[in-house]
């Protein structure tokens, strides 16, 4: 059963475990968590946002037309604020930065920084604990590209945990997961009213973090 964090007339809101797709694919090799909850919960819910198969945390969904409409309009004037949390390779110096590097996706589906063709991306940082050879940091994209924090983390030498695209690849997959999860999520809800989300840490991530820190 997917974790339900919050629902009411207009929204719905779950923790999506890593590993599962968050909207059906082109090529449809498996299902998506759209449609195993529309089909669990018998109902239509609309796509809002998406967050990339190997991340957990949250992920909301609308539930009638008027609030689809009322959410995208918010992701799009960039008033719904989300912050991460990645365990990154290596030690980060600064406290917290500014990642502005436009960022061009390839027909391959990875995605790289590139200053001449790439689409406006922002992503801030900041340290939350270092460790020997990692270090844990809350991160906040300013933008939505595909793959943004990922690849932004890897373009200044940090490159996330695990990640099975982007960082030396035999030491990314001595990990068991992409040590990325969407944390909390706060929007306005088509009432006026702020709400906050958040997705507990999953143990999957917790364990990979308690071997990083020495624990």
């Amino acid at each position: 059963m997917i974790d339900i964090l919050y629902e009411d007339e207009n929204i719905l809101a779950v923790n999506k475990p890593e590993g599962l797709v968050a909207v059906p694919e082109r090529r449809r090799l498996e299902p998506s968590l759209l449609e195993m909850l529309c089909a669990q919960r018998a109902e239509k819910l609309y796509i809002v946002h998406r967050i990339d198969r190997e991340t957990s945390g949250v992920i909301v969904f609308a539930r009638n037309a008027d609030a689809h409409r009322e959410l995208n309009r918010q992701f799009e004037d960039r008033s719904i604020e989300k912050m991460y949390l990645a365990l990154v390779h290596g030690v980060v110096g600064d406290d917290r930065g500014e990642i502005d590097r436009p960022l061009r996706q390839f027909g391959s589906g990875r995605v790289a920084a590139d200053d001449q063709r790439g689409k406006a991306s922002i992503t801030e940082y900041r340290v939350l604990e270092r460790f020997e050879a990692f270090t844990l940091v809350d991160v906040r994209p300013h933008t939505g590209r595909r793959h943004q924090i990922r690849v932004h983390l890897y373009s200044i030498g940090h490159p996330v945990v695990g990640d099975p695209l982007y960082g030396d690849k035999n030491l990314q997959s001595s990990h068991s997961r992409l040590m990325l999860h969407a944390h909390r999520l706060s929007l306005h809800q088509p009432s006026g009213r702020r709400l906050m989300l958040e997705a507990p840490i999953p143990a999957s991530f917790s364990r990979v973090l308690d071997a990083a820190s020495g624990g």
